[in-house]
């Protein structure tokens, strides 16, 4: 039997993370914990940055930028889970779908864009110190953002007019828990060759640019820690540097395997656990690694605790 075709389609459904009934409550429940403590990390980090003037440097910049964005993609992502559940509709309509998938879509272009600007300024302060304040201005590091951000959101917008040019749809059900590219390819008639060529070339400008970019002054870094005579110097920036690392190369592996798979309507099981990881479990611990177990920002957050005592 030979699917209908919906040629104006208005809304989609949202099938979520488990059509399971019994699933339901616990699922909202773990993703409304896990973005509680994303969004308290994240603000925690960025009103850090904000009031204490010892935290206004560049690598502190950077790590502001990347508590908005990830902010800004557990926000755009799961906030449509916990409205279907509350609401009890999963209903979302076509402009708000096709707005979110572009949103979503330039800020993890943005997060790999700022990992390298992130790893650039590393490499500057450990491997060239001396340098450090005339490289890496204020000026430059506003440049660097900039461009990071306007390119994120640049590189997306040609998969988004590709989507909105699709005709015709075999399905108005979107088997993911939130409008993302790959979920909206599958249930269109149209054609989707110059999406599926854009969705790779995407992807391999960031495995072929982005990450050479965040991967090999870290390569410097480590060359150049290993000179370091003190043991425990060597220990805590090797234990930094891992973190790091680990983050990044966790990251571009899920990306690879969510995005270079077959294309095949079955692998949206596993592309929702995927993106779970991009949306849940990256935001919350990118605190955690590069910010909150930070010295500076341990003594930044006491200052301000005993601000806040002495007011009360």
């Amino acid at each position: 039997m030979n699917p209908i075709n919906i040629v104006n389609v208005t809304y989609f459904i949202i099938v979520g993370v488990s059509d399971v009934p019994e699933l339901q409550l616990p699922i909202f429940l773990l993703a409304l914990l896990i973005y509680l403590i994303t969004l308290g990390g994240n603000m925690i980090i960025l009103l850090l940055v904000c009031q204490d003037c010892r935290l206004h440097t560049p690598m502190y910049f950077f790590l502001a930028n990347l508590s908005i964005l990830d902010m800004s993609s557990s926000t755009i992502t799961l906030y449509m889970s916990f409205t279907g559940f509350m609401s009890g509709s999963k209903i979302v309509l076509y402009g708000g779908c096709i707005l979110q998938m572009y949103i979503w879509a330039s800020l993890i272009g943005l997060e790999l864009l700022i990992l390298s600007a992130m790893s650039y300024d590393r490499y500057v302060a450990i491997c060239k110190p001396l340098k450090y304040n005339m490289i890496m201005n204020y000026k430059v590091c506003g440049i660097l953002a900039l461009v990071c951000w306007v390119s994120a959101f640049l590189q997306s917008l040609p998969h988004t007019i590709i989507i909105i040019k699709f005709s015709c749809y075999e399905s108005i059900k979107i088997n993911h828990f939130f409008c993302d590219i790959l979920p909206l390819k599958y249930i269109t008639c149209s054609d989707t060759s110059l999406l599926d060529y854009l969705i790779l070339s995407s992807v391999l400008f960031h495995l072929f640019f982005s990450f050479p970019l965040t991967f090999t002054p870290y390569i410097f870094i480590i060359a150049t820690i290993m000179r370091i005579p003190s043991t425990i110097g060597r220990r805590k920036a090797f234990h930094s540097c891992s973190s790091h690392l680990t983050v990044v190369i966790l990251l571009y592996m899920v990306l690879l395997c969510q995005y270079l798979k077959p294309g095949k309507k079955n692998n949206l099981d596993s592309n929702k656990l995927f993106s779970l990881f991009n949306t849940a479990a990256v935001p919350m611990l990118n605190p955690l690694i590069y910010s909150l177990k930070n010295r500076d920002v341990k003594r930044a957050l006491r200052r301000e605790l005993k601000k806040i005592k002495s007011v009360c």
